[in-house]
C-alpha cells in the first residue's frame, strides 16, 4: 500500500505544485478585486482600503464620496505619499530617536487592542450602571498584612463565618462589630459605613459587588480586599447623588461668639444675597473658612461622603444652578451653600471614557488582562511542560533571593512551553528573572525559592503571552495596521517637511530677503491712527468729564501731571498703534487728530477708559522685520509648491482612474 500511494505522489506533484500555484493566485486576483489598487508612488502601492479609511476619518461627516471631494482629497494624499517617498529616500526611518518615538507610540495604541474589548467594554458598563446608584453598607472587617500566611488566612475567613452564624442566628450586627471588627471607626458607627458609590477604591472591587449585589439586609459570606476579610451587610440603596460644584459662606463656632450672634451673622448675609448682592464678595469679605473665602466660596466639586451629612444634605437638596441654601448648622458652625453646577451621569456615552480611564487604574482591569492571557493560551496552543520548572526550581538555592544570582550560572535549557511557534526555556526564564531581582530579594524574605519561582513564572508567561500577542496586532487588527501606517508616515512627513521647507523658511535670510521683495507690495499697513488710551480708576469715577475735557486739549504728560498727586495715581495713559478696520472704537469714531473715543467700563476691575487719536499715519509697505511672521508663512507655502513639482518630476505616479470612479457616490 506505501509503494502504491508514494508512486501515485510522485507522478503527480507536478499537479499538486500546479494546483497551488493557481490556488495562490486566484487568492491574489480575489484580493485585488476586493481591495485594488487606487494609486502607486514609485511602484508602491495604495489600496482602496487605505485611502477609503484615511479620507473618511480625516473628513468625518463631509465624507460624501462626490467626485470632487474624492479627487480633491486623492490630490492632497498623492502629494503626502510623494513626501514619505522622499523620507524613506532620506533614511529618515532608520533615525533611533524617530524609531524609538514610533515604539512608544506603538505599545500605548497597543494596550487598547491587547486587553479583551468584549471583558473590558462589560467592566466600563457594570461601572456605568453601579454610579447610578448610592449604597449604604455596614461591614465587620478582620485585618491581614498583604504576607499573610495560609494559616492566617484561613483563620480569618473561619472567624468571620463564625460572627456570620452568631449575626443569622439573631445577635445584633452592629454590637459584634463592635466586639470583633478591627475598622477603628466601630466604636462610633457600629461598623455602619454610611452611603459610598462606585467606583469604590482601589483592592475594594470584591466589596462593590457585594455592595451592589447583596439585596437589602442580608449578610454576604467573608469577602477579601487589599487589607482584609469583611462581613458586608446592605443597609439601603438610593438613586445616586452624583457630583456637585458649589461654594458657602461659612460662620465658624466659636467661644467669644455665642450661636445666637453667629445665626444673626449669616442670617444678614442671607438676607443681603437675597436681596441681589453678590454671594462671592460677601465669601471673600465675611466668610470664615479661609481657605474658600478668598475663592469667592468656592469649595469645587464634590460626591457623596466626602463632607459632614448636614452640609451634604443641604447642597444636594438645591434644585438649580445659582441657588443658594437657607443658613443651615453643621459642627463647625452656620453656612449658607450655593449650587454652581450638578454634573450629570446618566448618558453612558458621555461617561464611558472617564470611567474607562478609572477602571485601567483598578484592580478590576487585571480581569481582563487574566481573561486576555488565557484567550491567548487558547487560541495559540499553549503547552506547558510543567515538570520541567520544578527541576529548574530544584537546581536553585537560596543565593536565588540575592543580588549575586546571575542567569548564565543556569546550565539546562529545556523547553518550559510552546505559544504557536515559539518556545520558550529555561534560559530565557533565567534572564526574566534577573531582571526581576527587586521582587527576587522582595519576595525571599518571607517565602521559599520554589515559591518564588512559581510567582515569577507565572508573571514570565504572562508577559511572553502579551509579547506574542503584541505581534500579531497588525495581521489581527485592520485599524492597528492603519493607525500605525499613518503614525509613522506622520513622523516621516514631518521630520521630512521640517528639513525641507521649515528649517530653510526660517534660516535662509538671504531667500527670505529676496521672496519679500518679490512680493511687498502684498505686505502693506492699512492707514494707522496713534492713539492714547486713558484708564481712570473706578474710585475715581467722578474725575472723569474733567479728566475728558482737559485730556482733548493737552497732552499726556500735562494730563497725568494734573490728575495724579503725590497721594495716589487715578489716571494711567497707554500708547498704542491700530490699523483702520482692526478696533472695533476706533472705526466707529472719525479718524481726525485730537478725536476722543465714547468711554467703555472694564469689566474686570471696573476703570473708565477711552481713547485720544494723536496722529495718523497713512497706509504703507511693511518692512520685512514688520511682515516677517506672515512672510515667513509664504515662503513655506512658496518653498512647499517647489518641492512638490521637485517630487512630481523625480518619482512616478501612476492614477487608476477606473478605481477612483468606482469609489463615486
Amino acid at each position: 500500500m506505501d509503494i502504491i500511494l508514494k508512486n501515485y505522489i510522485k507522478m503527480n506533484s507536478r499537479l499538486i505544485l500546479t494546483c497551488v500555484a493557481l490556488f495562490f493566485f486566484l487568492s491574489n486576483t480575489i484580493a485585488q478585486k476586493d481591495d485594488p489598487v487606487l494609486f502607486t508612488v514609485e511602484n508602491d502601492p495604495v489600496h482602496v482600503s487605505e485611502f477609503k479609511y484615511i479620507y473618511s476619518k480625516t473628513n468625518g461627516d463631509k465624507a460624501t464620496f462626490s467626485k470632487k471631494s474624492l479627487e480633491e482629497y486623492l490630490d492632497l494624499y498623492v502629494k503626502f505619499k510623494l513626501k514619505v517617498q522622499k523620507a524613506k529616500e532620506m533614511k529618515l526611518d532608520t533615525i533611533p530617536a524617530l524609531q524609538k518615538e514610533l515604539a512608544g507610540y506603538r505599545r500605548q495604541l497597543a494596550n487598547s487592542y491587547l486587553i479583551d474589548k468584549q471583558v473590558t467594554e462589560k467592566l466600563v458598563r457594570q461601572a456605568f450602571e453601579r454610579t447610578q446608584q448610592d449604597v449604604s453598607i455596614s461591614h465587620i472587617m478582620v485585618n491581614m498584612k498583604p504576607n499573610a500566611s495560609p494559616q492566617d488566612t484561613l483563620d480569618a475567613y473561619r472567624k468571620l463565618l463564625d460572627i456570620k452564624k452568631r449575626i443569622v442566628g439573631g445577635e445584633k450586627f452592629a454590637a459584634l462589630a463592635r466586639q470583633f471588627s478591627d475598622d477603628k471607626s466601630v466604636k462610633d458607627n457600629g461598623g455602619n459605613i454610611g452611603y459610598l458609590t462606585a467606583l469604590f477604591p482601589k483592592g475594594f472591587y470584591d466589596i462593590e459587588t457585594a455592595a451592589y449585589n447583596l439585596p437589602i439586609g442580608e449578610i454576604s459570606e467573608p469577602v477579601r480586599s487589599s487589607v482584609g476579610y469583611h462581613l458586608i451587610k446592605v443597609n439601603e440603596r438610593r438613586p445616586a447623588r452624583g457630583e456637585m460644584e458649589a461654594a458657602h459662606i461659612l460662620i465658624r463656632k466659636k467661644k467669644d461668639r455665642t450661636d445666637a450672634k453667629s445665626k444673626a451673622l449669616v442670617d444678614s448675609l442671607y438676607n443681603a444675597i437675597s436681596a441681589g448682592s453678590s454671594f462671592e464678595d460677601l465669601a471673600k469679605t465675611f466668610s470664615e473658612d479661609k481657605m474658600s473665602a478668598k475663592k469667592g466660596g468656592y469649595i469645587g466639586k464634590f460626591g457623596i461622603s466626602k463632607y459632614e451629612l448636614d452640609f451634604e444634605e443641604a447642597c444636594f437638596a438645591i434644585k438649580k444652578d445659582g441657588d443658594i441654601t437657607k443658613p443651615f448648622k453643621t459642627s463647625v458652625g452656620w453656612h449658607i451653600a450655593k449650587r454652581i453646577a450638578k454634573k450629570d451621569n446618566s448618558d453612558y456615552e458621555k461617561t464611558k471614557r472617564g470611567l474607562q480611564t478609572k477602571i485601567q487604574k483598578d484592580s478590576r482591569y487585571e480581569m481582563a488582562k487574566v481573561a486576555m492571557i488565557e484567550r491567548i493560551k487558547r487560541e495559540n496552543k499553549f503547552n506547558e511542560k510543567g515538570d520541567k520548572i520544578i527541576s529548574f526550581a530544584n537546581s536553585l538555592n537560596e543565593e536565588f533571593m540575592t543580588h549575586k544570582w546571575r542567569a548564565a550560572d543556569v546550565t539546562s535549557n529545556d523547553v518550559l512551553f510552546t505559544l504557536g511557534k515559539n518556545k520558550y526555556t529555561t534560559k530565557d526564564f533565567a534572564t526574566y528573572a534577573q531582571k526581576a531581582s527587586r521582587e527576587r530579594m522582595r519576595m525571599g524574605k518571607n517565602a521559599k525559592v520554589n515559591d518564588v519561582v512559581q510567582k515569577l513564572y507565572k508573571g514570565y508567561i504572562a508577559e511572553s503571552c502579551m509579547k506574542f500577542e503584541e505581534e500579531q496586532l497588525e495581521k489581527k487588527y485592520p485599524e492597528f495596521k492603519s493607525l500605525m501606517r499613518e503614525y509613522e508616515e506622520g513622523i516621516l512627513l514631518f521630520e521630512a517637511t521640517k528639513m525641507e521647507v521649515w528649517d530653510k523658511a526660517s534660516q535662509d535670510t538671504t531667500g527670505l530677503a529676496k521672496f519679500h521683495k518679490t512680493r511687498s507690495a502684498k505686505y502693506r499697513y492699512a492707514e494707522r491712527a496713534v492713539v492714547n488710551q486713558y484708564s481712570l480708576k473706578a474710585t475715581a469715577a467722578n474725575q472723569l468729564p474733567k479728566l475728558k475735557k482737559f485730556a482733548a486739549k493737552n497732552g499726556s504728560k500735562e494730563t497725568l501731571a494734573k490728575f495724579n498727586k503725590a497721594d495716589g495715581k487715578i489716571v494711567s495713559v497707554q500708547e498704542k498703534t491700530f490699523e483702520k478696520g482692526k478696533n472695533e472704537v476706533l472705526d466707529k469714531m472719525k479718524w481726525k487728530v485730537g478725536e476722543l473715543s465714547p468711554v467703555e467700563i472694564d469689566k474686570r476691575n471696573k476703570s473708565s477708559n477711552f481713547f485720544k487719536i494723536e496722529t495718523l499715519l497713512p497706509a504703507q509697505e511693511k518692512t520685512l522685520k514688520q511682515a516677517r511672521g506672515y512672510v515667513v508663512a509664504d515662503y513655506q507655502d512658496f518653498l512647499e509648491r517647489q518641492w512638490i513639482e521637485k517630487l512630481r518630476e523625480k518619482y512616478k505616479v501612476d492614477i487608476d482612474n477606473k478605481v477612483l470612479e468606482s469609489l463615486v457616490k
